[in-house]
């Protein structure tokens, strides 16, 4: 397999019409260019001239050591990773398109050497990372909750949810609160709300305000800025969400609040549930991501929305490097679920 370098152009081309993330759009990736720390390397993977695998890595150095990670930290990116698209229905040759190609990746990135460590956090739809454990990566699984949506009636969606979360959307019901969708003004809103609530819990707060304006800007139909307000206009609670062909996915926002006793949150993400049902700005969207199922705590409210548990792999070097370098994540990660839903 020919492994070669893609522009952004090449790469928006090559896209499939499922099976990636928000991020995965060349308007994302080159976000991400702008204001992620490293240099954003495209990959494709070629059999002939059919364009077969795709992965976007950001290359940085830290000390001595090269880091190539897909997505880079710090982002707020919940996932990224490989993409393969072998033309073949059978199962032998879906496997060896996805081994070359991982093989080839591999070998262009040097991920062998002594010195590079790689972290790579596939979305969902990344089926198979056997090659990597193979190639001596160290591979584990992860969740997230997926909410099938489709062409299901709101009424059929609410009755997959817990009794209490039904009552608590049906109390918000009666209250005087607006949700609606807002522009730019309101994301910094939600922005500077979350970044205050991060404060408050002494945890720092990586995505930055600049960062966050340009994927919102630049995602264009792929966003939407979700806000409560009570009937002053005053902010109760937001959430931006981000599209891909497939998915709406929580992104930022959603730091806990209530409102004459009942959850702002889940009044938010019912509205959202609700717009992908009835209103997605892309057609094809039929899913709900709640973006992670890795917290106990979490769990125990996201669950609650009848979603499916959904594995997603995390690919890693070992050694002492990467564990030390596994520990900053695993304390970003843990601040980000200690703020969130």
């Amino acid at each position: 397999m020919n492994i070669e370098r893609l522009d952004l152009a090449a790469w928006d081309d090559g896209l499939p019409k499922t099976g990636f993330e928000p991020f995965h759009t060349a308007s994302a990736l080159s976000v991400l260019d702008r204001h992620a720390p490293g240099d954003l390397l495209l990959l494709g993977g070629y059999r002939g001239e059919q364009l077969v695998g795709m992965l976007p890595v950001f290359v940085r150095n830290a000390g001595r050591a090269r880091v190539l990670s897909s997505p880079p930290p710090g982002m707020s990116v919940p996932h990224l990773g490989p993409i393969v698209m072998p033309t073949s229905p059978k199962q032998r040759k879906r496997e060896k398109v996805t081994r070359e190609f991982t093989e080839g990746v591999l070998d262009a990135l040097g991920v062998d050497a002594p010195t590079t460590l790689c972290r790579f956090l596939c979305h969902t739809d990344y089926p198979d990372p056997r090659p990597y454990r193979w190639a001596g990566l160290s591979v584990e699984p992860s969740f997230t909750y997926r909410l099938q949506v489709g062409d299901r009636a709101p009424e059929d969606i609410m009755g997959s949810f817990s009794r209490s979360l039904r009552r608590e959307i049906r109390s918000g019901e009666d209250l005087d609160v607006e949700i609606g969708t807002e522009e730019i003004d309101g994301a910094e809103t939600v922005f500077r709300e979350t970044q205050a609530r991060y404060a408050e819990q002494n945890e720092g707060f990586g995505p930055t305000w600049p960062y966050v304006r340009d994927v919102v800007a630049d995602l264009d139909e792929r966003s939407r800025v979700y806000v409560a307000r009570d009937p002053d206009g005053e902010y109760l609670g937001g959430v931006i969400t981000l599209f891909s062909n497939d998915a709406a996915y929580y992104w930022l926002g959603g730091a806990r609040t209530t409102h004459d006793g009942v959850s702002i949150n889940s009044l938010l993400h019912w509205r959202i549930i609700r717009d992908v049902a009835e209103d997605p700005p892309i057609e094809s969207v039929t899913e709900y991501d709640l973006v992670g199922a890795n917290t106990e705590r979490l769990c125990r409210y996201k669950s609650k929305f009848g979603a499916d548990l959904a594995p997603y792999y995390v690919i890693e070097s070992g050694g002492p490097a990467m564990d030390a370098a596994k520990g900053a994540y695993r304390m970003v990660n843990q601040a980000v679920d200690r703020l969130g839903l």
